[in-house]
């Protein structure tokens, strides 16, 4: 079975994300064992030329590669696929007609509209053939659910039958609230557990990505039944490491 097929049947994959683009970085994130990376270029300074280097460490050393990229934009959606990404992660999905969007942008007709390129993944011309089985059996489409508009429409979002898991966003989800960053509030709290009765309700996967380089919070969501879960990001476990053992001489 392979990972796109895990994340349908909500069986626990376990990931994390990539900020610092450098191949060291990857290269020590992927003895720790995860199932997965996402290469962030939203939310951080990787930009494209760096995509396709990356994609290939981190598939060098047996691990899928996931982009997280900038929005529902079919131009860089495209990049990172033809650049040989395995999967995709989409954010501010707000509605059904977002969600088909986003699976027209990766997909080749009948099933999208995806412009074809011969690039990595097609093998630089060689292999487009065995690209369009892979891009249909294989590549990972993910819709970050991180509005309040996305959990109203959720049901609907949910029905589009090619995305193959959802990631709530809480951050942002409180922000489309006007409680940036306050999601222990209970109307947050609320929506948060809308998503999780939704999802349990259709029986789709869950999904989230737990910022705290402590496993326990992590824990806390598998118990709830999350099972795309992405673990904490290169510089918190950098950063939180480095801290907590200077914390400890200091004593």
């Amino acid at each position: 079975m392979n990972l796109k097929q895990k994340i349908r049947n909500k069986q626990l994959t376990l990931g994390s994300w990539i900020t610092i683009p450098n191949q060291a970085v990857i290269e020590i994130m992927a003895t720790a064992g995860f199932d997965w990376l996402t290469i962030d270029i939203e939310h951080s300074a990787v930009n494209i030329e760096s995509v396709q280097n990356l994609i290939g460490f981190i598939q060098g050393k047996g691990i899928k590669a996931f982009v997280r990229v900038y929005g529902n934009d079919e131009v860089i959606i495209k990049r990172v696929l033809d650049a040989g990404a395995d999967g995709i992660i989409v954010p501010m999905i707000k509605s059904k007609q977002e969600a088909q969007e986003l699976v027209n942008h990766v997909y080749y007709p009948p099933l999208g509209k995806r412009g074809v390129g011969l690039s990595r993944a097609q093998d630089y011309g060689l292999g487009f053939d065995k690209y369009q089985e892979t891009l249909k059996n294989d590549v990972v489409v993910i819709a970050q659910i991180e509005h309040i508009d996305a959990i109203n429409n959720l049901e609907e979002i949910l029905s589009i039958e090619e995305i193959d898991s959802t990631l709530i966003g809480p951050y942002d989800l409180s922000a489309s609230m006007n409680k940036p960053g306050q999601y222990d509030l209970p109307e947050v709290k609320e929506a948060i557990a809308k998503y999780d009765k939704i999802c349990d309700a259709l029986n789709k996967p869950k999904g989230a990505h737990v910022i705290q380089s402590d496993y326990s919070f992590t824990q806390l969501k598998i118990d709830l039944g999350y099972t795309f879960l992405a673990f904490s990001l290169d510089f918190f476990f950098l950063g939180d490491k480095a801290r907590e053992q200077m914390a400890l001489l200091k004593k």
